[in-house]
């Protein structure tokens, strides 16, 4: 049975339909009549070297075996054991999809006839296995005939079947092969009925022969569209006709009965369906334009799910594109789910959940042309009998007054607790929801008042015990800064902001902007447009706190280059790139008569063209780049590009009306760049505004150029056509990249419980230096991301060979605050810095005041060394290798990490309910908040003018006034340091903020804040603001005020403005409130803002201090005392409340409902 399993084995290889009966009336008669050949082992034969006489050009490849041994009798034996075939390409033939024959005896032959339609045979050769040279006692003796190949005639039409048989001896007498002619079906009958024209023979539609349908395509922008296809809609679309190389085509024999549809492709446009229209015209005439083709885009990314054993969970995912997507895939961490078993396609249901389903889900959506991978949502499984929320508050210090020192802690902070920041189950329904109807956090579920001894005074302060999982808090996010030209500072006055082509907003006459973040928004992408057209548009893709709250962004435009005139009847080369003493980077070379107007006419005459080119080597533009600098990959990931220069065109025809422009010229030197790598993957790309992702738009060849006698340049040529977009980059995608870890801190204390949420932290990616082959100066990319509860982590190109080999900056900015970045000089702190030894010389940390005390302190640089594998030091950061993100996100704190703090200006901030400004889930319904109200935060400050020597620290304490459930009770001090005037040695001033009037929380009542501001050391009152005193006498009570070493005020309801030196602010983000205020404050006045404080200007109070400088033993002395009577006054009133009350005897820190003020625990519903 060898002789039979061989021979089939070989067939099957090669994909043939082989007869099983044959071989087994072969095998049946050999049996009867043994022959030797048939018990020969493998050791008796060999293969002879491959063979191919025939090309598939005509009927078909032939490799006959009587052909083969005319040609190679001594190489070939006359019968074959078995053949092999395969193509040129060495391509195994069962491999092609090809309809082959193939018989030891005979040959092997493929024919043209029997392939797809449209298709030939591949050219093939082939090899056959032959005996050794030596004797075999063999008979001649014939195998049987195999079946008839299959007939394949069409309908009414003949062709040719084969049969062959097979020698089994060394010589056998007669053919090998027969042939036979066959007839094919009877044709259906066509019931096809023509209107108009008569059937054609395809019976599949209608031809006119006096008809002509003539046309032409305009790509997007209007420009003419050469080889675009022009095809039937049949069910088999056919390729009727394409567009010659001005977009027009001709197709005779279509009728115009009204009902045919044609369809038009072109490479990166959508494709269109057109009618014809009906007519009795002979030639019929379509102008069609087509639209540039929508690239895949994640609208809604699926969301965050905590679920309970046994319970459901949906994924969905939201994908838009031309053509939509005919596909989703879903992954559980990084596996693709059977779809089989989960029956999923845009949405993922996982039903009866258990633990080991837990981890991170995305999806994969794609098309035609690409495909997209949304972002990844968490999926968290407890068990039916486990708390959602740990009960268990975690650890929160804060900071306490300065003469509130702790001597069981020997510290001046206290734990007041802090419920985690994370998603629960809560009480969910059964329905099956991309998103929840209800969203639920953990959050407080208990509070204790406990009293804090300080000197003189007991401090009250509300401590979390308890956590439960609450119905989380609806936020609402603001993206806000000011659009400034990055030469001048220059504000792009009353420009217009879009997001998705729709007008969302504009800009102030200062350049200011603020807008709301839909909700569901991904991806925020603007573009700012300036009317006057002194910039160039710009496209952003801000950062914002998915959370809530206010994000500032700082835009810096660059200024549109002054247009020259060229003729569109010339030749015209417009140069990228004018840094002094360095050669252009590229060149735009514009052929003639390549100007076209919107509707697609050719424009003769004079342009009017302004190329602006943002030049890296600069690496002041960084900050003007546009986008992210980020594109999605074949495979539908987000992947980073490194820039050689971005360039924005405007082409203008004398009266101003824009022009595009057909296939240009982009010349790329390539001495300028400077990683051999790049030149093979440097590309074109444009910006899509709507997405704010750079897309690809041109290759690039390698061309020499001749510059003078003897200098000879290589540059790199990329066609392209300057349409509908106007922003162009020069890129190369780069794939050693990495992450770094910084944190923000509300001080140089470093805390942990002082890490501030919402700074925009930015990292500019600079060449490679000197020795990895390029220039220093010249910055490749950069990015923008969002510190959250855990600090961010920033994306960074890295080298892991040498560790110098990339550089970066890294600089922070919080609501227009730069922050300032740990020192590095005189010598390195690690402990500082936040990064041990000896890792940190290898990352060359340096703050940009390293070598130059005078140059600003709120950046630093760093070598970019991807972490070794081998390096334990390495393994716990702040770099990341890319793969690790999520372990970046979550690293602990006492993992290496960058730092950046504000610049306080002895600030403080105590409240007696403690309030996280960026979490609002540590909001508490408190009669003594703060914020009164989440999500609408009323900011209010006064300004004060000092006349003193010395810059002095000035106090507000803030008590209930008038509400009956917390008069005489703190809510909160706030200390803030004067700043001296600058034209004025012995004055200062400061804005000092207090706690606004209004309703409480329960919005039943109002409080006039009882609010008493207090100068350190010997001061007094001089003036009060005679406005604001007129307000006051006039809206009574009326606070006494007879110390003049301080002021009282019970404060105003109403919102005053800089007449009155108040200033008060209300928005939706804590901070942002409280920035506008400060911001108005120091200008004094009732819309503008400053970062110099203006000591005369909107002034409510004036002290006259003492000469002699107070020590810091001094501070607030006069005031400690009242303090400490007024709270253990009030707290005695409160103990003999209760008792008038009955009530029993509660220890300090029992329970204090928010129905009755004097109760001391408090149960958060």
């Amino acid at each position: 049975m060898g002789f039979l399993s061989t021979w089939t084995f070989l067939l099957f290889l090669l994909g043939i339909t082989c007869t099983t009966q044959g071989i087994k009336r072969s095998v049946r008669k050999r049996s009867e009549r043994p022959n030797p050949a048939v018990y020969s082992n493998e050791d008796d034969f060999e293969w002879t070297t491959w063979f191919n006489v025939d090309h598939p050009g005509g009927k078909g490849d032939y490799e006959k075996l009587n052909v083969i041994a005319f040609y190679y009798r001594a190489r070939v034996c006359e019968v074959p054991r078995a053949l092999e075939a395969r193509t040129t390409e060495w391509m195994p033939a069962r491999s092609t999809g090809e309809r082959v024959h193939a018989d030891p005896a005979v040959g092997f032959w493929c024919i043209n006839s029997e392939q797809p339609v449209g298709r030939n045979c591949s050219n093939y050769a082939v090899r056959f296995l032959c005996p050794r040279d030596k004797p075999l006692q063999v008979e001649p003796i014939w195998g049987p005939w195999s079946d008839w190949s299959p007939c394949l005639a069409h309908c009414d039409q003949v062709a040719t079947q084969h049969r062959s048989r097979t020698c089994n001896s060394k010589q056998c007498n007669g053919p090998a092969a027969e042939t036979r002619t066959c007839e094919g079906p009877s044709c259906p009958r066509c019931d096809l009925h023509c209107v108009m024209g008569s059937v054609n023979d395809q019976c599949d539609g209608c031809t006119c022969k006096d008809h002509t349908v003539l046309g032409s395509v305009r790509s997007a922008g209007g420009l003419p569209a050469p080889r675009a296809a022009i095809l039937s809609t049949d069910p088999s679309p056919r390729l009727l006709t394409v567009t010659d190389h001005n977009g027009h085509f001709h197709i005779p024999g279509i009728c115009p009965d009204g009902n045919t549809t044609l369809m038009i492709k072109l490479p990166n446009h959508t494709p269109r369906k057109v009618s014809v229209p009906q007519s009795t015209e002979h030639t019929s005439v379509l102008h069609l334009k087509l639209e540039r083709a929508k690239k895949l885009y994640v609208l809604k990314n699926p969301e965050n799910k905590a679920r309970k054993e046994g319970q459901t969970a949906a994924f969905c995912c939201k994908v838009d594109g031309l053509p939509e997507p005919d596909k989703y895939e879903w992954f559980h961490d990084g596996s693709l789910l059977d779809r089989n078993q989960y029956q999923y396609d845009k949405t993922l249901i996982l039903r009866n959940l258990t633990l080991d389903q837990m981890g991170e889900y995305y999806c994969r959506a794609s098309n035609e042309n690409g495909a997209i991978k949304s972002k990844s949502a968490a999926l968290i499984v407890t068990g039916q009998n486990e708390p959602s929320c740990k009960p268990t508050p975690d650890s929160h210090l804060i900071r306490l007054p300065h003469d509130c020192y702790q001597n069981e802690t020997n510290s001046l902070y206290y734990d007041v607790g802090r419920c985690p920041t994370s998603t629960c189950t809560g009480k969910l329904d059964n329905g099956i929801r991309c998103k929840d109807s209800v969203s639920y956090c953990c959050g407080i579920s208990n509070m204790e008042e406990k009293e804090i001894k300080c000197q003189g005074y007991q401090l009250p302060i509300m401590v979390v015990t308890q956590c439960d999982c609450k119905t989380c808090v609806d936020t609402k996010s603001i993206v806000r800064g000011h659009a400034v030209a990055a030469d001048t500072g220059e504000p792009m006055r009353f420009g217009h902001i879009y997001m998705d082509g729709v007008r969302v907003s504009r800009t102030g006459y200062k350049g200011t902007f603020s807008i709301q973040v839909p909700k569901d928004t991904e991806r925020l992408v603007l573009t700012f447009v300036d009317n006057l057209q002194k910039f160039v548009n710009t496209t952003k893709v801000l950062p914002f706190n998915t959370k809530g709250g206010a994000v500032f962004h700082e835009i810096k435009l660059l200024r549109k280059k002054p247009p020259v005139t060229i003729s569109s009847r010339e030749t015209n080369m417009l140069v990228l790139g004018e840094v002094e003493g360095q050669d252009p980077i590229a060149e735009i070379e514009i052929p003639p008569n390549t100007f076209f107007k919107e509707n697609g006419e050719v424009f003769m005459g004079n342009v009017k063209a302004s190329v602006t080119f943002l030049d890296p080597r600069d690496i002041s533009t960084a900050a003007a780049a546009q986008s992210d600098l980020n594109f999605i990959s074949a495979e539908g990931d987000t992947l980073p590009l490194r820039t050689y220069g971005m360039f924005s065109v405007d082409f203008r025809d004398e009266g101003g009306e824009s022009l595009n422009a057909g296939e240009v010229k982009v010349r790329l030197d390539t001495a300028q760049v400077k990683v051999p790598e790049h030149l093979k993957t440097m590309m074109l790309w444009s910006l899509n505004p709507e997405t704010g992702l750079w897309e690809e738009e041109g290759h690039f060849h390698a061309e020499k150029k001749q510059r003078g006698k003897r200098e000879e340049r290589t540059f790199l040529i990329g066609n392209m056509e300057i349409r509908e977009r106007r922003l162009f980059n020069l890129d190369v995608p780069e794939n050693r990249r990495c992450y770094v870890k910084v944190r923000a801190f509300r001080s140089d204390r470093f805390m942990p419980s002082e890490q501030v949420e919402g700074v925009v932290m930015t990292l500019i990616n600079m060449e490679p230096t000197p020795g990895f082959s390029t220039n220093p100066r010249s910055w490749g990319r950069f990015d923008s991301v969002i510190t959250g509860t855990n600090g961010a982590c920033l994306p960074a190109f890295c080298d892991e060979q040498k560790a110098d080999a990339y550089s970066a900056y890294v600089m922070a900015n919080l609501g227009g605050e730069e922050l300032e970045a740990v020192a590095s000089s005189p010598k390195l702190n690690p402990s500082s810095i936040g990064v041990p030894q000896p890792h940190l010389n290898k990352l060359n940390y340096r703050r940009t005041d390293h070598d130059d005390p005078r140059i600003k302190k709120t950046a630093f640089s760093i070598n970019v060394a991807k972490p070794r594998s081998n390096a334990a030091e390495e393994a716990n950061g702040p770099i990341y290798p890319f793969e690790k993100l999520k372990e970046c996100e979550e690293a602990p704190f006492n993992a290496a990490h960058f730092r950046f703090s504000r610049v306080e200006g002895d600030r403080y901030d105590y409240n007696t309910v403690p309030f996280n400004e960026d979490d609002p889930m540590s909001w508490t319904e408190d009669y003594l908040s703060w914020w009164p109200k989440p999500m609408e935060y009323r900011a209010c400050y006064i300004k004060v003018k000092l006349n003193s020597a010395h810059e002095l620290n000035v106090r507000s304490r803030n008590m209930g006034g008038t509400h009956p459930k917390t008069v005489g009770q703190l809510y909160g001090i706030r200390d803030t340091r004067s700043i001296r005037d600058m034209d004025q040695s012995t004055v200062s001033a400061v804005c000092v903020e207090f706690k606004c009037s209004g309703m409480l929380y329960d919005q039943d009542r109002v409080d006039r804040t009882l609010v008493k501001i207090i100068p350190q050391g010997s001061c007094k009152r001089d003036g009060v603001n005679s406005i604001l005193q007129e307000y006051l006498v006039n809206h009574l009570p009326l606070a006494v005020n007879n110390d003049t070493n301080e002021f009282t005020m019970l404060a105003p309801l109403d919102p005053l403005g800089h007449n009155y030196g108040i200033y008060t602010v209300t928005d939706q983000d804590p901070r942002t409130a409280k920035e506008i205020a400060l911001g108005r404050c120091f200008d004094g006045t009732s819309d503008g803002t400053s970062r110099v404080m203006k000591s005369n200007d909107g002034v409510a109070l004036t002290f006259t201090c003492g000469a002699k400088e107070v020590t810091r033993q001094s501070v607030f002395q006069q005031m400690q005392n009242s303090l400490g009577q007024a709270t253990a006054g009030s707290a005695r009133q409160g103990r003999e409340n209760r008792r008038q009350r009955g009530s029993s005897t509660v220890a300090r820190n029992s329970r204090r409902s928010t129905r009755n003020p004097y109760m001391r625990v408090q149960t958060v519903g």
